[in-house]
């Protein structure tokens, strides 16, 4: 990941409840390349990606496939 470009992204999340949950949600953000999880909690995750290599919406869609939804 290039550092100099990378973003940092707070995302709030519905449907956690519990530490496998935070944990679902690390490894779907952590299989996405140029990605890097900073902080996951129930309802929130941080992380810091390259812009030039993924987006909110893959992001989003990462979260989606763990069965978890990311507020708009």
């Amino acid at each position: 990941m290039n550092t100099a470009e990378a973003r940092t992204l707070t995302l709030t999340i519905d449907g956690m409840t519990c530490d496998h949950c935070v944990r679902a949600v690390e490894d779907a953000l952590a299989s996405i390349d140029s990605t890097e999880v900073q902080f996951v909690e129930i309802g929130e995750a941080t992380v810091r990606f390259d812009p030039d290599r993924t987006n909110r919406v893959e992001l989003a869609a990462a979260v989606a496939d763990a069965g978890f939804t990311v507020q708009s």
